[in-house]
């Protein structure tokens, strides 16, 4: 299990936001919201001269990166995910006075920016789509007899922005074989299988798989069928 005497690697100066109760080695005061590790033991921000400093969550990209420009001193706040088992940005702490003067200048060109988020989403949107349509005409080189309409729903859930999704990996970006037979094997899993029941009834993930491989393959093999008998023409 991480622990804050082991802080996260980064450039510049860093607080967490700990999963348990700390108290500062320095003035005893706690549980802290927020510390600072430094020479493997927790302070808060007083004590470790950043209580001056206020916290600006994650979320809006824009005034985060101009507090930090107006900010003399800024620090990097992170909390570890013990899920994923990284540590993750949760926001940062800038000088007062420093994110006024952001907030003024955000709020003089947010018509601008916002016109910009919008040409950017619907470029992104294109951009998706182009590749979700990409993707499904792959499945249906592979798999021929797959039905246009069930690629198609594969290849956009697969391809969701984010999604963290075999699509979105770099794998999935170039359409490689590995990518899109995968897409294909975890829709037939959970479409086509009593896979998901199983699951639901308590069954360990390893061995509903092995009990439903058989049931994968006949329908992968179906939908392979004209690629094969082409091949025997």
């Amino acid at each position: 299990m991480q622990d804050v005497s082991t802080p996260p690697p980064a450039a510049g100066l860093v607080a967490i936001q700990p999963s348990r109760r700390r108290h500062c080695a320095g003035c005893g005061r706690g549980p802290l919201p927020m510390l600072v590790v430094e020479d493997r033991a927790p302070y808060c921000l007083g004590c470790a001269d950043l209580g001056h400093l206020v916290f600006l969550p994650r979320g809006d990209t824009a005034l985060t990166r101009r507090a930090r420009e107006e900010s003399g001193l800024s620090v990097v706040v992170v909390r570890f995910n013990r899920r994923k088992g990284r540590y993750e940005r949760q926001g940062v702490l800038v000088e007062e006075p420093g994110l006024a003067r952001a907030e003024t200048r955000c709020l003089a060109d947010a018509e601008a920016r916002g016109r910009r988020r919008v040409r950017d989403a619907r470029r992104r949107a294109a951009r998706d789509a182009r590749f979700a349509e990409a993707f499904a005409a792959e499945i249906l080189r592979l798999f021929p007899g797959c039905p246009r309409d069930r690629a198609e729903e594969i290849a956009a859930h697969a391809s969701v922005r984010g999604s963290g999704r075999v699509g979105r990996s770099a794998a999935g970006r170039a359409l490689s074989e590995g990518a899109v037979v995968s897409a294909v094997v975890a829709s037939v899993r959970h479409l086509d299988t009593s896979y998901d029941g199983l699951l639901t009834g308590g069954v360990p993930r390893q061995q509903a798989r092995r009990r439903i491989a058989a049931g994968v393959e006949t329908v992968l093999r179906e939908w392979r069928w004209e690629t094969e008998a082409g091949a025997g023409r």
